[in-house]
């Protein structure tokens, strides 16, 4: 039984239920990004079974990514009402009915739908996952839960498309693979519910839609945070393309890779845990425009080797590519959080949106450039995209919080 003074103050390292919330979101955290990009891998698949271009396929990681930026701030605002584990429980078992569903639609845009609605059933993990965090934990112990929560999210990024390539390799059954990644899922989901405990700081605090809106509107005021959703946009953008279409460029000549052993490729995704944790420690020394700068420059050194026909720097430039990509996106993320002095809930929310955003958008325009003119014209898309993103961060300035203005005053926060 948890003490009144850790309910006051929030759960400590050692206290009982500290365990269980970090063991639930790390589980939480696997199943969304699991299910999330659970189509990605199949991609070559997708193409040769509806008959579709590789762009086409791709709108099935756009949609469902374009699902949940829509509704990741709504599902914020449900989460003051109806509480955190609800939401989280309910979102997690909507994705996996979808996930399941999708495993078996007769035909491509029956697909497409599913896993639309997929995304608007995952928002509600990204979206209060950490909130829940931020009321339960102590604010000394906050860091090492949210790294078993963020740790969640990349063995789910790398460990679901290993599930699938795998399945979707010994099984020959794009099918079979995502009836195999949902059924995963339920397993963690049932961990979950056993194990995540109910609010006990939490009161429920219904948000007036004027009030929200009125926190995006200022935010949107503030060219700082403008700079840094555009980053997040872009820089997610990159990483989409790079990841959904280096499939075909791998299974092609001159490599022809089997489908398991490329489906392995997805292992650097975890780079991006030791890569976060370093660019925020850099970013402390350096600033966060030369960080951004920096983490850029590497990424675009990445996507260019990725020219190359050899395996190893094909490989090597997507590792480059993806450590630039967290480091980017770490940093970027930390200072909405730094920059934003009110309303910090929502401006989190709005990065994430445009991140997400990003994902829809760059895969599927990276599908466009892929179908029309292949793998060198998708390298240099992905460079251009790079370049937009040296062009934002070269004029952004210091995320410290700004002082309020009059109107940013008047505004209830939503914190």
């Amino acid at each position: 039984m948890v003490s009144a003074s850790a309910i006051s103050s929030g759960l400590r390292r050692g206290d009982p239920g500290f365990r269980r919330i970090s063991v639930g979101l790390f589980f939480a955290g696997f199943t969304t990004f699991a299910l999330l990009y659970a189509t990605q891998p199949l991609l070559p698949q997708l193409v040769d079974v509806f008959a579709v271009s590789p762009g086409a396929a791709s709108l099935t990681v756009s949609v469902t990514t374009g699902g949940l930026a829509v509704a990741i701030i709504p599902a914020s605002a449900v989460s003051e009402r109806w509480g955190r584990r609800p939401v989280m429980l309910w979102s997690l078992l909507g994705a996996v009915v979808f996930g399941l569903a999708a495993a078996v639609a007769p035909s491509f845009g029956l697909l497409l739908v599913l896993r639309t609605l997929e995304g608007v059933a995952l928002a509600g993990l990204p979206a209060v996952g950490m909130a829940y965090l931020a009321d339960e934990i102590d604010a000394g112990h906050l860091g090492g839960a949210m790294g078993l929560y963020i740790a969640g999210n990349s063995v789910g990024g790398f460990g679901g498309r290993i599930v699938v390539s795998a399945i979707g390799d010994l099984s020959g059954s794009w099918r079979a693979a995502l009836g195999g990644i949902a059924v995963v899922s339920a397993a963690c989901l049932v961990v979950f519910w056993l194990v995540l405990p109910p609010s006990r700081r939490f009161t429920p605090t219904p948000v007036a839609p004027r009030e929200l809106a009125g926190e995006v509107v200022s935010h949107l005021r503030d060219p700082v945070l403008r700079r840094l959703f555009a980053i997040g946009l872009l820089l997610m953008g990159t990483f989409v393309c790079a990841y959904n279409f280096v499939a075909f460029r791998l299974l092609g000549p001159p490599f022809s890779l089997p489908d398991l052993i490329v489906g392995f490729v997805f292992v650097l995704y975890a780079a991006g845990t030791v890569t976060s944790t370093i660019a925020g420690r850099l970013s402390a020394r350096w600033g966060t425009r030369t960080t951004v700068l920096v983490a850029t420059g590497v990424a675009a050194l990445g996507a260019v080797a990725m020219l190359a026909p050899v395996l190893a720097l094909v490989v090597g430039g997507l590792a480059l590519l993806t450590v630039g990509f967290f480091a980017g996106h770490a940093v970027a993320s930390a200072a909405v959080g730094q920059r934003a002095t009110h309303g910090r809930a929502v401006a989190s929310g709005m990065y994430l949106f445009s991140y997400y955003v990003g994902s829809s958008v760059g895969g599927t325009l990276g599908g466009v450039v892929f179908g029309a003119a292949g793998w060198s014209a998708t390298v240099g898309f992905l460079v251009a995209l790079l370049a937009a993103t040296a062009i934002v961060v070269a004029a952004l300035r210091s995320p410290a919080p700004a002082p309020p203005t009059d109107s940013e005053r008047r505004t209830p926060s939503l914190d």
